[in-house]
């Protein structure tokens, strides 16, 4: 039995679409990002109180990148995932965790925007750095795809990690700047397991883009 706790337009997006992707069954808990997930029932599977958290074998896994390395390693070592000793290892085990190096840029920025209560609490210069910093990270991809369609070459797990940062990444950096990431992700968006994992996740981000507020005049 393998259940996912997940909340739409977040992290947990990139486990559900994995698990779409390895076509095996699992349970889906979906979460409203709110005190639920402060519940001493769910903080016993992520005591940090946020999704991802992936039930499997008694076990609960609460960090996305393990999550993607456990599931490929038991249903698709050879497809979606890399096994030991396969000369793309190393590459693939760092795309899979680049994806935590975008996210945190995304997180930030999405806190800014959507997150904070209240105008005064909100900062034009962190909007702007953080978008700065989101757009280099991303612009990495863009010179990894120059003569490839995926991250390795072909489809990995690799490219569903990077994949749904970049999908947040969207909100607050035009890819239109970056030409092969903007045709990497129209890819990747048109896999049906793509769609089905970011169901929810136009609620999540109701507007299709956040500019950076204007810095103060000095």
């Amino acid at each position: 039995m393998i259940r996912l706790h997940h909340s739409p337009g977040t992290r947990s997006v990139r486990s559900l679409w994995l698990l779409e992707e390895l076509g095996v069954p699992y349970d889906l808990v979906s979460y409203a990002l709110d005190k639920s997930l402060r519940a001493p029932d769910y903080l016993a599977l992520n005591p940090a109180g946020r999704v991802p958290a992936l039930e499997i074998d008694g076990f609960a896994l609460f960090e996305s990148g393990a999550i993607t390395e456990l599931l490929c390693e038991r249903f698709s070592p050879d497809v979606l995932g890399r096994p030991a000793g396969h000369p793309q290892r190393a590459a693939w085990l760092q795309w899979v965790h680049y994806a935590e190096t975008v996210s945190q840029h995304c997180a930030n920025l999405t806190q800014q925007h959507l997150m904070l209560r209240e105008d005064h609490m909100r900062s034009p210069i962190i909007m702007h750095l953080e978008s700065r910093r989101l757009a280099k990270t991303i612009g990495v991809l863009d010179a990894a795809l120059a003569d490839v369609d995926y991250l390795l070459g072909d489809f990995s797990a690799a490219d569903i990690g990077v994949g749904q940062a970049v999908e947040m990444g969207r909100r607050f950096v035009r890819l239109d700047d970056l030409p092969r990431v903007a045709d990497w992700h129209r890819r990747l968006s048109q896999r049906p397991g793509f769609v089905t994992a970011h169901v929810g996740a136009d609620v999540f981000y109701p507007q299709a883009f956040y500019d950076p507020w204007p810095l103060p005049q000095v």
